[in-house]
């Protein structure tokens, strides 16, 4: 079940966090355990980023049970190209179950839906579990990009540059 970010997720979103810490390593607000405080600061953030139509998030639940499993955005957009970026982080806890992965194509099938012709998903050369999801969706590699961002540490990193098109199916 998808949700756009609401302050009532702060709680769930936090216990999920905090399960994740170690192996959200290349995500700067994920690296360390967060109170609920920060939880629904950053849960608020999120649905303004919505409410703005800056950004198109949502968390991700079970449909069981209702625990976040979760969370996926498409961000910075470029409506003349059209294209944006995809970004997803999910319960390790609950990897090799494919409910992420039906998540997050369902917003990939949101954004094709919109307009949209072509969804990048960037990630740290070193992040392979990222880059294996990203092609096991269906996304093509299309290079590297040296020296791109700063990693959670500061230093400069270079990013895997994968972008999918419509109508291209997952693999």
């Amino acid at each position: 079940m998808l949700e756009s970010p609401r302050v009532e997720h702060a709680a769930t979103f936090a216990e999920l966090l905090n399960a994740s810490v170690g192996a959200w390593d290349f995500i700067n607000w994920g690296l360390v355990p967060r109170d609920l405080l920060w939880a629904h600061a950053f849960c608020a953030h999120g649905a303004e980023l919505v409410e703005t139509g800056e950004d198109i998030i949502f968390n991700a639940f079970e449909r069981s049970g209702g625990a976040c499993i979760g969370r996926i955005d498409l961000h910075s957009f470029d409506l003349e190209a059209p294209r944006c970026e995809i970004g997803y982080v999910g319960d390790p806890r609950r990897s090799g179950q494919g409910l992420m992965r039906e998540a997050v194509l369902a917003v990939i099938e949101l954004g094709f839906t919109m307009g949209l012709a072509r969804i990048e998903a960037i990630s740290d050369v070193r992040n392979e579990r990222a880059i294996r999801f990203a092609l096991g969706m269906g996304f093509e590699r299309e290079g590297v990009v040296r020296h791109r961002e700063r990693d959670p540490q500061g230093e400069l990193c270079s990013q895997v540059l994968m972008a999918k098109f419509p109508g291209e199916a997952a693999l």
